[in-house]
C-alpha cells in the first residue's frame, strides 16, 4: 500500500512495436505483486498483440485492473491529479517514442507518458527497433533528458537462458526492479 492507503498504481502502455509478450508478462507480474494496473493499448498495439500472441483487445484488457480507450483523452490517467507511481510502455514504438520525446500527447498513451514526466514519476520506455537511425537516437536522448528511462529489452546471456521465455522474463524482472517492485527477481551478475 502507498502512503495514501491505495495499492501502487502502474500505467502500462502497449504500442505496435514487436514485443507484446513483454507487456503481457509485465501485467501478469504486476498483478501478482498487488499493483493496480491501468492499461492503454494503441490500435497498432492490438494488431501486433493479435499477430504475436493471438490476443484481441478484450483479452489484453482483461489482464489489467483498469483499461482505457486510447482516444479517451479525458480518462483519469490523462491528469496529474490522478496519482500513479510509474508508467511503462512495453513495447514502445519509434512513433510513440517520438510523440513522448516531443510532448505531442496525440493519444491517451502519449498523454499519460507526458503526465508521468511532468509529475516526475518513473517512466520506462521499452523501445523496439533495429537498427536505430539518428532520429530514433535523438528522440531517446530527448526522452532521457526529460527523465524517462530508455530500456531496449536486450537479452542477457551470462545466465545461459534456455528459452525465449527466460529471456523475456529476465527483461521484465529488470523493468520491475527499475519500478521499485520489491518482488522483482532479475538474475544478477556475480562476476567471474
Amino acid at each position: 500500500m502507498t502512503a495514501a492507503g491505495r495499492p501502487p498504481r502502474v500505467v502500462v502502455g502497449i504500442t505496435g512495436a514487436t514485443g507484446a509478450v513483454y507487456a503481457l508478462k509485465l501485467l501478469e507480474r504486476l498483478r501478482a505483486t498487488g499493483r493496480e494496473t491501468h492499461l492503454v493499448v494503441t490500435p497498432a498495439g492490438v494488431l501486433n498483440a493479435h499477430h504475436e500472441l493471438g490476443l484481441d483487445r478484450q483479452a489484453l484488457e482483461a489482464k489489467a485492473s483498469v483499461a482505457y480507450n486510447p482516444a479517451d483523452i479525458g480518462a483519469a490517467i490523462a491528469s496529474g491529479s490522478f496519482a500513479i507511481d510509474a508508467m511503462v510502455v512495453a513495447p514502445c514504438s519509434m512513433k510513440s517514442l517520438a510523440a513522448i520525446a516531443h510532448g505531442l500527447s496525440d493519444n491517451l498513451l502519449t498523454r499519460a507518458a507526458d503526465v508521468a514526466l511532468k509529475e516526475r514519476k518513473r517512466l520506462v520506455l521499452m523501445v523496439r527497433e533495429t537498427p536505430f537511425n539518428l532520429a530514433h537516437l535523438r528522440n531517446m536522448t530527448a526522452a532521457t533528458e526529460m527523465g524517462a528511462i530508455v530500456f531496449p529489452p536486450l537479452p542477457a546471456f551470462y545466465h545461459r537462458p534456455q528459452s525465449i521465455d527466460e529471456l523475456v522474463d529476465d527483461s521484465v524482472e529488470r523493468v520491475l526492479a527499475l519500478l521499485g517492485v520489491e518482488a522483482a527477481a532479475p538474475k544478477p551478475w556475480h562476476g567471474l
